[in-house]
């Protein structure tokens, strides 16, 4: 479902729609296999979202009124474009502020200190 270069599976599972719903908060509209590259890119690799894995969790936020979708013929092509909507918008400050406050607990429970970035 999900490879994961530098993280386990276990690690990268339950984000999947936090990514996603953050990625979609910053741009107008994307449609999937953009999501997929723009996480790649922005991750170094470290994380590739396989459409197996993506394309039912758009489902699931469009079922839920999360996203709209727009449907584009580009030449021979068709692209589906992904929007959030206004509870899509407020799901994904929802969802950010619930990662942000995991990770501080982590912090806190695990007594992470700052280490240095490898390359």
């Amino acid at each position: 479902m999900y490879l994961c270069v530098m993280y386990s599976s276990e690690l990268v599972k339950g984000t999947l729609k936090t990514i996603v719903l953050k990625l979609l908060s910053e741009t107008e509209k994307m449609y999937g296999y953009e999501i997929t590259q723009k996480v790649k890119e922005l991750t170094d690799s470290k994380i590739v979202i396989t459409e197996g894995a993506l394309y039912p969790l758009l489902h699931q936020l469009e079922a839920e009124g999360v996203v709209t979708t727009e449907i584009v013929n580009i030449g021979k092509r068709v692209r589906k474009y992904y929007t959030l909507t206004q509870a899509g918008n407020e799901r994904a400050k929802e969802k950010l502020y619930e990662f942000a406050d995991f990770i501080n607990t982590m912090n806190i429970l695990l007594d992470l200190k700052p280490t240095v970035k490898y390359v």
